[in-house]
């Protein structure tokens, strides 16, 4: 299956070759004397493109002396207002003019008419139709699900939508994504900083481990959580304690319970489960978090455009509880520690590692080299918990002084009238994390280092040792990122949303929108362009659609309300449930677990998760129903569901 999949993606590519060999260039219908025009084999609808004018001498050489007013109708400008007739001028003195945003709207007019008053031309352009811009991330997710291969995936994904944004080359398009999409990928300054945050974080770990630190606080726990139930309880907790940052929690919880909930013969499938069901969720619910701020200033420019004047930070807090699908899915992962129930892949994950004490299958690829990670402290070395404690609390401290630190900064003089939730909104998470892993690693050196526990050499060594472990996840991360720059580049969010714009209806609103982020959300592998993407515009939808159909007043806000919630999760189950996520690939990570093992077990529980959601959170806001009457049948309707589908481990223990 995994070579017929392999071979079938790059016959594919090789086909799109042929093609593009076999094809002549552009046709020019009409052929001019006086002016040659050149654009790509293929342009995809509404994207971008780059059309070539040069203006000719009879003879066929260029005539620097001329100066054309050029009209240009079939087509438009990115970014520039256009007519009905999609028509624009463009004015160049001889030589070639290049119009490097040309779009073509529709995928049924593929002409274009370019008349410089004394001459006119028709250029025939290869449309392709707009349900291809969905074919890079739908590539990656059914490479990465059916092969198990997310590199080979992920690279896939992107060189298929980097050949479609070049007019299906695919040597261009391979070309572009060595020298533009990766590198851009690792050079915006958010990304480098989530880069060496996490491999600093795993250096950190490395020497926790080795001085002891981690064994010690391992013993800790286990005198008072010793059964599987008290393992999974504890990581969960720990999840919703460490609410301020996602990336953070991730990393904190998955490096942390990993060795503890090995022992427990609890499988790396649910540690990846319960610290990415906690993570994400957690951080955009909470009133104080690095997602606060980004969210709350997407809900003011929305409410500025449709002159609303409700507070922004105030209506986002209202809207918490319409968060369903976060709210439901904290509650699900407590139950599923509580019962010890699972179903699907999950449960068949808990019985191997039960029985038999692989905490991983045999032929797994942990995204984390656990070998040179987890190696065990000498045996002279005593193991004492608060070796581990102290740097991981010297992170969570740093992070949140860290937080109020720079959003006063930022703020400047106006830090004065703000509350606690604007400061940490303000906050730059990126530097402030940065902050916190480095003290986090000095931390753990000088208690290593201070109790002559190691060297100062072998400190450093097993730093390096744990900034290794995290070299494959990176890689990935990187590739993740590049492929959400190519959806970008191709415009699929906007391909659909374009395909749902007919959908729309008041009381239909919250779900719709929900469904909406979700599928872009997966197949982006972002949440926070998910939301940027669909707050501006559903928000100012909701508020049009219930003044037309003349709602009353409380249901109008619930639907707002519903919405907004809709956007919020529904970008994080999106996000969160995707393979080609970072939030996801980073659960993977620090759990060691098999990435894609980690996806396909998880899956059941998100989309379980998120029916439930739907029924009694967003179809039910849509009419104004009790939202959290709404909340309590959903946790109750999960509770039974563990109990009818589900069945437990551990049931002889």
């Amino acid at each position: 299956m995994k070579n017929s999949l392999l071979a079938l993606a790059i016959f594919a590519l090789v086909l799109m070759f042929i093609t593009h060999s076999l094809l002549s260039d552009t046709e020019t219908v009409s052929p001019s004397k006086l002016l040659k025009a050149e654009a790509p084999v293929f342009v995809l609808s509404n994207v971008p493109f780059e059309l070539r004018l040069t203006a000719l001498t009879p003879a066929g050489a260029r005539d620097s002396s001329r100066h054309d007013e050029v009209h240009i109708l079939g087509c438009g400008i990115e970014n520039e207002p256009m007519s009905a007739a999609a028509e624009f001028s463009r004015t160049f003195s001889g030589g070639t003019l290049v119009l490097k945003k040309v779009i073509v709207a529709d995928a049924n007019k593929n002409q274009i008419r370019i008349s410089t008053g004394t001459d006119t031309i028709l250029l025939n352009l290869n449309v392709v139709p707009g349900i291809t811009k969905i074919l890079p991330p739908v590539l990656a997710i059914i490479l990465a699900l059916a092969a198990r291969q997310v590199l080979v995936a992920l690279f896939c994904g992107i060189w298929l939508g980097a050949t479609l944004h070049c007019g299906l080359d695919p040597l261009q398009g391979f070309m572009r994504v060595l020298d533009t999409y990766l590198i851009k990928a690792l050079s915006h300054p958010d990304h480098v900083a989530i880069v060496m945050f996490s491999m600093t974080l795993g250096g950190m770990v490395g020497i926790m481990s080795k001085s002891g630190g981690t064994a010690g606080i391992i013993e800790k726990v286990t005198q008072y959580a010793d059964h599987p139930r008290g393992g999974q309880l504890a990581s969960w907790f720990l999840g919703v304690l460490i609410f301020f940052d996602d990336y953070a929690n991730t990393l904190i919880v998955g490096n942390t319970m990993r060795p503890f909930t090995d022992r427990l013969k609890i499988s790396r499938e649910k540690l990846s489960f319960i610290v990415d069901s906690t993570a994400a969720p957690v951080a955009s619910l909470f009133p104080i978090s690095t997602w606060v701020g980004f969210q709350i200033g997407l809900i003011g420019e929305a409410f500025q455009k449709i002159n609303i004047t409700a507070d922004p930070y105030i209506t986002f807090v209202e809207s918490i509880p319409y968060a369903s699908y976060s709210v439901i899915t904290l509650c699900f992962v407590f139950l599923v520690g509580l019962t010890l129930r699972d179903y699907g892949p999950m449960l068949k994950s808990e019985i191997r590692s039960r029985r038999t004490g692989k905490v991983i299958r045999d032929d797994a690829q942990p995204l984390t080299d656990t070998a040179s990670l987890d190696f065990q402290a000498a045996d002279n070395i005593p193991c004492r918990w608060y070796n581990a404690l102290i740097p991981i609390f010297t992170v969570i401290i740093v992070t949140l002084a860290g937080l109020y630190y720079s959003g006063i900064t930022n703020l400047g003089p106006a830090a004065g009238d703000a509350n606690l939730g604007d400061i940490i909104g303000e906050a730059n998470s990126f530097h402030v994390l940065m902050w916190a892993s480095f003290s986090g690693a000095l931390a753990a050196i000088i208690l290593a280092v201070g109790q002559r526990l190691l060297r100062l050499k072998e400190a450093l060594e097993s730093w390096l040792s744990g900034v290794k472990s995290m070299a494959l996840a990176m890689i990935i991360l990187v590739l993740a990122w590049a492929i959400g720059d190519v959806c970008a580049d191709i415009k699929t969010a906007d391909y659909v949303i374009d395909l749902s714009r007919g959908m729309l209806s008041p009381h239909y609103m919250p779900i719709i929108t929900f469904i909406i982020a979700a599928f872009i959300g997966f197949s982006t592998g972002t949440s926070w362009a998910t939301m940027a993407i669909l707050i501006p515009i559903v928000l100012p939808i909701s508020h049009k659609l219930s003044l037309d159909a003349a709602i009353d007043p409380v249901v109008s806000h619930s639907i707002m309300l519903g919405t907004i919630g809709a956007v919020l999760s529904g970008s994080v189950f999106g996000d969160h449930s995707s393979p080609i996520s970072d939030t996801t690939i980073m659960s993977s990570m620090a759990s060691a677990a098999d990435h894609i093992d980690h996806v396909r077990t998880q899956l059941p529980y998100a989309f379980s998760t998120a029916l439930v959601a739907c029924v009694v959170g967003y179809l039910p806001a849509g009419f104004g129903f009790n939202i959290y009457v709404g909340l309590a049948i959903g946790i109750l309707l999960l509770l039974a569901g563990l109990f009818i589908f589900g069945k437990s481990a551990y049931a002889k223990d």
